[in-house]
């Protein structure tokens, strides 16, 4: 994968002024796949976040507040979701950065593949509807919102289903990994490199949460924005199929029965992207090592 690189690796290291991104980059105590901390990186050093990020995070949370004032008398059920997707598909294919937009599809899949991966180790029948954009087109249908219902629809059949047979998730001793892949279709060098691509990931997260707080109904958005807290609930299902909680330390946002004020949403759903590559990246080490494991030894070896 070609990737833009960034000053904090073209320049040496000056003991007496020592780059943090290089810190970041170089350090490997999270679990994280290499080209998406680099793109991770690259896009957090830019100059967007630098010098745009911080003046549009006041103006954006200042937005949410006067939308939610005007919520209040407008019908609770309006809203105009086709309308938002056209438009957060334009605004990603006209002013934000390859590398953001890159993570953004990925995570629409490796989203899926975790729902998919706890279904699959599940003592019960769970029906998933697994999303795979190949291009910022396909975000257009709906993808956002349907992203969020998928969330909430997994837990609510999940559980369900669980109380109904009388089980409970537990131990897999054999873990079923075989959803648990890159998404190799998905390439930076094949998003959107004009010179108007200039916005960073965060940024771009930060203008977009008033624009779908203003097109989606109150339901809706409050919805959205609450299940980032279900990060701590997927860890938690994980877990327990691996019985290894210890890497529930991961998860940042946190707990789902305490929902939060939708002004800290965009910093929130960043947490929530970076959770579930750190989450992505262990089934990736964990099904090498499995697959690994099944191999000849004298395949194994060396």
């Amino acid at each position: 994968m070609n990737q833009r690189s960034p000053n904090f690796l073209d320049n040496e290291h000056d003991p007496r002024d020592p780059s943090p991104w290089l810190a970041l980059y170089l350090d490997q105590s999270t679990p994280i796949d290499p080209a998406v901390k680099h793109a991770w990186l690259v896009d957090s050093s830019s100059r967007s976040r630098q010098y745009v990020l911080p003046f549009i995070r006041p103006f954006a949370r200042l937005a949410i507040i006067l939308l939610q004032i005007l919520k209040v008398f407008t019908p609770r059920k309006l809203a105009f979701s086709p309308t938002l997707h056209r438009l957060l598909a334009w605004g990603m294919q006209n002013f934000i950065r390859p590398e953001a937009n890159w993570l953004i599809l990925r995570h629409f899949c490796i989203g899926s593949q975790a729902l998919s991966f706890i279904a699959a180790n599940a003592p019960v029948e769970i029906q998933t509807t697994p999303l795979r954009p190949e291009k910022i087109a396909d975000v257009a249908p709906d993808m956002y919102l349907v992203h969020d219902l998928n969330l909430y629809n997994f837990v609510i059949r999940l559980n369900s289903a669980l109380r109904a047979s009388g089980k409970q998730l537990g131990k897999v001793d054999a873990p079923d990994f075989s959803m648990i892949q890159q998404p190799d279709h998905l390439r930076i060098e094949d998003m959107p490199n004009r010179r108007r691509n200039f916005l960073d990931l965060q940024s771009a997260i930060e203008l977009f949460t008033p624009v779908y707080q203003l097109f989606l109904s109150d339901d809706d958005f409050w919805r959205a924005t609450n299940s980032l807290q279900l990060d701590e609930t997927i860890g938690i299902y994980v877990a327990t199929i691996l019985d290894a909680r210890e890497h529930l330390g991961l998860v940042n946002n946190k707990h789902p029965l305490v929902p939060m004020s939708t002004l800290r949403a965009g910093y929130r759903l960043s947490l929530h992207g970076l959770s579930t590559e750190m989450l992505h990246r262990h089934l990736m080490r964990l099904k090498g090592a499995q697959d690994s494991s099944e191999l000849p030894r004298d395949e194994s070896v060396g």
